[in-house]
């Protein structure tokens, strides 16, 4: 039995119809009196005293194939049961319409050069190769993320705007994660309704490598993020020997990942480092499976009537083994 399979049937899901699985009380029943029956079958004299002849005449039953005949029929049962109560999963399918917002540091500490040519430059490049991969239908804003956050583009289409949006982004003084995040929350609001005239979901990757040093409180607008549903998720990047000459003086700018980790999970997100190109184009591919699909409810009625059909194939494979005289 595979793994998959087993962590299936011993997870409990929810139901759609759950007081149909009053017959799920049959399979105590069934085991007693298959138990009961073995011991009265036990307490049976034969009526043959010549075993040798006996033998010759009746082919010696297989007590492990009985065994696992009964227990898959008792399987089958139990499938057939969660099957009729018609129970319900989630499953990743890929996202019709979302608004995401790219949040870009673009503080002093981005100049740093231990990611070349530079930690802005090569954030840039990787952050349009990853807005080029997102579906058409989505929309994308940018927000640049330092003392003064500020909505760059709002929620587009247009590729080639929105691209462009990003090559504008200039370094700044200060760092202000909590007011990206706000900003973030502001474009999304902005994005065009659906034909259905409601708004698509709304997500934010953020990359940042510094620590919040203005600006409002990072836990209440991370808080406001997580009651409009909308996951923040977060990339850490720059190395901790990272550094920048400012006013002819070298200061360390080691990206802050605990900040920017605590960020994600209370608003649902997730949080990955990274330190130098490659691994942030990796990273974005990681994104891209994270925004790119949703997880829907879907009934598994079909899923758990195929285990039954399985369980009830073995068990009568088992049945027909013990009938058979084989050579």
């Amino acid at each position: 039995m595979s793994p998959q399979l087993v962590t299936l049937l011993l997870s409990w899901p929810e139901f759609k119809n759950p007081g149909r699985l009053w017959t799920l009380a049959l399979l105590p029943l069934l085991v007693i009196a298959y138990f009961l029956a073995l011991r009265l079958k036990g307490r049976t004299g034969i009526r043959y005293t010549n075993t040798a002849v006996l033998g010759a005449i009746l082919p010696k039953q297989s007590q492990w194939r009985r065994h696992l005949a009964v227990a898959m029929s008792l399987c089958s049962l139990v499938a057939l049961s969660m099957a009729w109560a018609r129970p319900m999963g989630l499953e990743r399918v890929p996202r019709e319409r979302a608004t995401v917002v790219v949040v870009i540091d673009s503080s002093q500490s981005m100049m740093a050069t231990d990611v070349k040519p530079n930690r802005l430059d090569a954030a840039k490049t990787e952050a349009k190769d990853f807005i080029n991969t997102l579906p058409d239908g989505f929309n994308v804003a940018v927000v640049s993320l330092s003392g003064s956050s500020s909505v760059r583009m709002p929620p587009s289409i247009d590729r080639a705007a929105t691209l462009r949006a990003i090559d504008g982004i200039q370094l700044q003084d200060g760092t202000a994660i909590g007011d990206a995040i706000e900003s973030s929350l502001s474009a999304i609001k902005q994005a065009p309704l659906g034909n259905d005239k409601k708004p698509a979901p709304g997500l934010v990757v953020m990359l940042s490598d510094g620590t919040n040093t203005t600006g409002a409180d990072v836990a209440g607008a991370a808080a406001k993020a997580k009651s409009q549903k909308v996951p923040v998720y977060t990339i850490a990047y720059g190395k901790q020997t990272g550094y920048v000459d400012l006013d002819g003086k070298r200061e360390r700018v080691p990206p802050d990942p605990k900040l920017l980790q605590q960020v994600s999970q209370a608003t649902g997100g997730k949080s990955w480092s990274a330190d130098s190109a490659g691994e942030l184009k990796d990273v974005y591919k990681d994104v891209k499976s994270q925004v790119g699909y949703e997880e829907v409810r879907k009934e598994r009625t079909a899923q758990y009537a195929l285990y039954a059909l399985a369980f009830a194939t073995v068990a009568a494979l088992g049945a027909v083994s013990m009938a058979a005289r084989w050579p």
